[in-house]
């Protein structure tokens, strides 16, 4: 009989919480990375899994988990904490050197409460139609967040990060999207678009003569660090920004 995993998400932001039960092997842990790749688009706090009725039927699955660590970390650079595993699969789960980046909670319910006690970090979430004057509209907003969060210095480059960003989506997504700000520790920024289209972007080398191509690559050579998430209904394109790369 093919093994089996069911990941149900628990709703309410800025926590994402996923239960998981059944079982994580090496046919299974596609379903787990997906599952966890929707919930980080939502750019949580920290990601809780619930591993209380997971068995680890294979250690191979567990090139699954330690993917998501390494995800998690790199963007949106949120801790992942496993609650309530049994002995056993606490016992394999630590063994797996890849896997040392996870936290651990004995009881799920009282480690969301806990999460979602804490302070929220702000940030500004809005939704646009895949329309020209989409550009013209998150140039302002990022103009008017920078000078809200003091980083004013950030202002020249990052409105015109975003303004790639969001017209990548208008040129070739076609899609609603999420535009999403907010500031990070350090004096740096992040920016995300998330649309619904599974298509990659890709920078090109387009040459001098050429009338466009080079928006990604000016993303690329102007931020800190920037990436694509792929999710089931879409990607969620991000970047990071360091005032002191500037």
């Amino acid at each position: 009989m093919p093994s089996q995993l069911v990941c149900r998400p628990e709703r309410g932001f800025p926590v994402a919480a996923l239960r998981v039960r059944g079982t994580l092997d090496q046919v299974t842990g596609d379903a787990l990375q997906q599952a966890v790749r929707l919930r980080l688009a939502e750019q949580p706090t920290v990601l809780l899994l619930d591993v209380a009725g997971l068995r680890i039927g294979d250690p191979v699955g567990l090139s699954a988990l330690s993917a998501t660590v390494c995800e998690a970390h790199e963007w949106p650079d949120v801790p992942v904490v496993l609650c309530g595993a049994d002995r056993r699969t606490l016992a394999m789960i630590t063994d797996a050197p890849d896997c040392a980046g996870l936290r651990y909670a004995d009881d799920f319910a009282a480690a969301v409460a806990s999460a979602r006690a804490e302070t929220v970090p702000p940030r500004i979430r809005v939704r646009m139609r895949p329309v020209p004057d989409a550009c013209r509209q998150v140039r302002h907003l990022v103009t008017q967040a920078c000078a809200a969060w003091q980083r004013s210095g950030l202002t020249a480059t990052a409105t015109l990060i975003a303004t790639e960003l969001v017209a990548n989506v208008v040129r070739h997504a076609h899609t609603t999207m999420d535009f999403t700000l907010r500031p990070l520790q350090g004096g740096r920024l992040g920016m995300t678009v998330r649309d619904h289209s599974r298509r990659m972007p890709k920078p090109s080398d387009a040459g001098l003569s050429d009338p466009g191509g080079r928006g990604l690559r000016l993303v690329r050579d102007l931020t800190d660090a920037w990436g694509v998430l792929p999710v089931t209904d879409g990607k969620v394109v991000w970047t990071r920004m360091c005032a002191d790369a500037f």
